[in-house]
């Protein structure tokens, strides 16, 4: 496949080929322009009635199929309010007064989790708009696919199988909203995510999820990438190693000397 037929349907076919996930891969874009949302997306506050937080977003889209479009005005989460480029960053924030006495022991290694976290300007800044793969009517700028770690390593090999080396990725327990999406937007690398307290809190990730990022630029590569390494072997799910005979408790061997030899 040439790196300029790659469409999201054929990224999507691949990624349930070989990976086989559990919930849907979800696609992000951040559109500037209400006129340009996707038809038939989902206003939180308009359609919901309350405010949801970026990761519960990635939620509805990957395990009801929803298709989700928010700003500012749809965002529960403060944090997130300043990295999506919202809300400006008071000093409140920025001398590290929200992770301190939770995440970290002073303002000051609090003031370094903040400033650690990717940020959108308010020029970057747009709706975000997730939605799974498979119903996707725009292109996405970014992908995530949440799996087990054995899926994660898969998608790791696949995008790897070109360039080689391994994926450098950044953990901090919090949130992974800006990693997901942010940084491979600003970076142009895919990520590995460990997905953060608030993502298991408030939109249901599992203690056995983790997450893989990438610009959606990267999509050819992978799915080359995925059926590559298949051919050679690295495969989901992973097979077991059945080729050997079994021990048996001895009363079973007795039983089984019972019957004579059978070689």
């Amino acid at each position: 496949m040439s790196m300029s037929t790659v469409n999201v349907q054929d990224l999507n076919q691949a990624i349930q080929a070989f990976v086989r996930t559990e919930t849907f891969p979800v696609g992000i874009s951040i559109i500037r322009d209400e006129a340009a949302l996707p038809a038939k997306v989902k206003r939180p506050q308009r359609d919901l009635g309350y405010l949801i937080t970026i990761c519960q977003a990635v939620g509805f889209s990957r395990r009801y199929g929803w298709s989700i479009a928010m700003n500012g005005a749809d965002l529960s989460c403060p944090i997130a309010q300043v990295a999506f480029g919202y809300e400006k960053q008071p000093a409140f924030y920025t001398e590290g007064n929200l992770a301190c006495g939770m995440y970290t022991d002073s303002l000051e290694a609090g003031a370094k989790s903040e400033a650690d976290v990717p940020k959108f300007s308010e020029e970057e800044s747009g709706y975000y708009v997730s939605y799974p793969l498979e119903r996707a009517q725009i292109e996405p700028d970014v992908v995530v696919v949440y799996g087990n770690a054995a899926q994660v390593m898969r998608l790791v090999a696949g995008m790897l199988y070109r360039r080689g080396g391994s994926i450098p990725s950044t953990f901090s327990s919090r949130a992974d909203c800006a990693d997901i999406a942010i940084k491979p937007i600003q970076t142009g690398e895919p990520q590995v995510i460990v997905p953060c307290y608030g993502d298991r809190l408030f939109a249901q990730t599992q203690d056995h999820e983790m997450a893989f990022s990438f610009h959606f630029r990267d999509a050819a590569e992978l799915i080359e990438g995925l059926a590559a390494t298949q051919k050679g072997g690295i495969r989901y799910p992973i097979p077991s190693f059945l080729r050997y005979q079994a021990e048996f408790p001895p009363t079973y061997q007795q039983l089984a000397g019972m019957f004579g030899d059978k070689s």
